[in-house]
């Protein structure tokens, strides 16, 4: 079973003042450093899903919308 000791870190106790300070100063700093960088927002806009079962009246509304010439005319 694994311990502390198989780690392989250095106690802070057994270090000297310069090395435990410089230790415990690289935690602090990477504590404040950011890892992950801030998300960009999308500038996307979300599409909204278009069935895909579209039935004789959604097809003629759809022409009207866009424009299309109506095939009843």
């Amino acid at each position: 079973m694994a311990d502390l000791d198989s780690l392989g870190y250095t106690s802070i106790i057994d270090m000297s003042n310069d090395e435990a300070i410089d230790t415990l100063r690289q935690i602090r700093l990477s504590r404040r450093i950011p890892s992950k960088k801030p998300k960009r927002e999308s500038t996307q806009k979300i599409k909204k899903r278009v069935s895909a079962v579209l039935d004789s009246n959604m097809a003629e509304e759809l022409l009207k919308i866009l424009g299309g010439k109506d095939e009843k005319d």
